[in-house]
């Protein structure tokens, strides 16, 4: 047994965040019940946290539980009636599918497999982040700005879709992976997104932003050909660039525009210019060669001294022109107020659907800032209130209070 300064607790949620997706599946592959094997992998965590606290940790903790999960398989098809159609040495068998030599991680190719045209093309980004990279239903609805419960619905029906139609769980070929490639991406990025806008806990949140990094490289370097994937690399380079300034040694939230650039990792900016120049010369420019664009004008601040906002401007209607989501309308907003005033920013956010910047957070956030610049300080208190309602992080609802409170500053949330 493995001798380690970590409870057996701990161990078992480090492994669930770093193996959950590829453990899942493993198990999936043979029947592509994903129910199915993530119930039969929620028991064997469940023995995990009984069993490893007397026995001690295993020297491999994902091979431990890899096989009480399938040992509960096949303990379930053995009681099932679904032995009269497939036999137990199909289900072995199917265990060995996932190795793709064009896709090396197995969370990767899951993911791909959830991209299957036969599932529907809303759901396939949320069923990776939930399936494969083990967000709550709550947390991926809290993005998509949709009632958890509804969202819920949709990702059991999804799964049933892939056992009902039997996808096969294997990695498509390369014609068709660029068919499948936007969805996938979306959710690399999104794991980095919700990660860091929505989950509190620098632990939780370290680890899963480095796994988003990890995924979005490993598709790089899979896909070279894919100037979108090499830009997701390095937007998700960038942004990690200045994880460590984005909290004060006490914890609290740090806007961008006053980070300390001196902390920034240079080694980390400097791979993801790499990332951007190589995805550039490829010629196909697109979101995430866009959004890792505007991650760089900021990064040169370390450099310069100063942001380049009016750069920022252009980049930023470039991009609500290619993927016009209400983050980048919100982002650009914010950089009209900042090359064009706060008067300019304001009207800009009043010409977009009300209904959809009702719950939206950031929205609030920069019309709470921009009505602070332009000195109505009565309807900005009612805006940083908003905003403070809609917000889920400690430290950025502290950081919003303290603006409230002092209705000190313009720093731009970082986006």
């Amino acid at each position: 047994m493995a001798a380690t300064g970590l409870s057996a607790q701990a161990r078992a949620e480090n492994v669930a965040r770093a193996s959950y997706g590829r453990l899942l599946a493993l198990l999936a592959a043979p029947t592509g019940n994903i129910a199915a094997a993530e119930d039969a992998l929620g028991d064997a965590f469940v023995q995990a946290l009984c069993r490893w606290p007397r026995t001690g940790v295993p020297d491999n903790p994902e091979a431990w539980l890899l096989t009480v999960a399938r040992n509960r398989q096949v303990d379930r098809f053995r009681s099932s009636a679904r032995h009269r159609s497939v036999s137990l040495d199909a289900l072995a068998e199917g265990w060995s599918t996932m190795d793709g030599e064009s896709i090396p991680d197995r969370r990767l190719a899951l993911m791909f497999v959830c991209a299957h045209p036969a599932i529907d093309a809303g759901i396939q980004t949320p069923l990776m982040l939930q399936t494969v990279l083990g967000f709550e239903a709550k947390q991926i609805a809290r993005a998509f700005a949709i009632p958890a419960p509804a969202m819920a619905q949709r990702l059991v029906r999804a799964k049933r879709r892939i056992r009902d139609a039997k996808i096969p769980f294997t990695v498509p070929d390369r014609d068709a992976m660029p068919r499948r490639l936007p969805a996938v991406l979306e959710a690399v990025y999104g794991a980095y997104a919700i990660d860091w806008h929505v989950v509190a806990g620098t632990e939780v949140r370290d680890s899963l932003s480095a796994e988003a990094l990890y995924l979005a490289t490993t598709l790089e370097e899979s896909l070279e050909d894919e100037p979108e994937a090499t830009g997701l690399a390095a937007l998700i380079c960038l942004s990690t660039a200045r994880a460590d300034s984005r909290a004060s040694p006490g914890g609290s939230f740090v806007p961008l525009d006053r980070q300390d650039a001196s902390k920034w990792d240079a080694a980390l900016i400097a791979r993801g210019e790499a990332y951007l120049h190589r995805a550039h010369a490829l010629g196909r420019p697109g979101r995430f060669q866009v959004e890792a664009a505007i991650q760089s004008v900021h990064c040169a601040r370390a450099v310069t001294g100063k942001t380049a906002w009016k750069e920022l401007r252009t980049l930023h209607e470039a991009l609500v022109r290619i993927a016009p989501t209400m983050g980048a309308w919100v982002s650009l907003a914010a950089t009209v107020g900042e090359v064009d005033g706060p008067v300019a920013g304001l009207e800009y956010l009043d010409h977009l659907d009300d209904t959809l910047t009702q719950r939206f957070q950031p929205a609030w956030a920069t019309r709470a800032h921009l009505l602070a610049r332009a000195g109505r300080t009565d309807e900005a208190r009612r805006a940083f209130d908003k905003a403070i309602s809609l917000t889920t992080d400690a430290s950025m609802r502290a950081w919003l209070r303290e603006c409230r409170e002092g209705l000190a500053g313009s720093a731009i949330a970082d986006l």
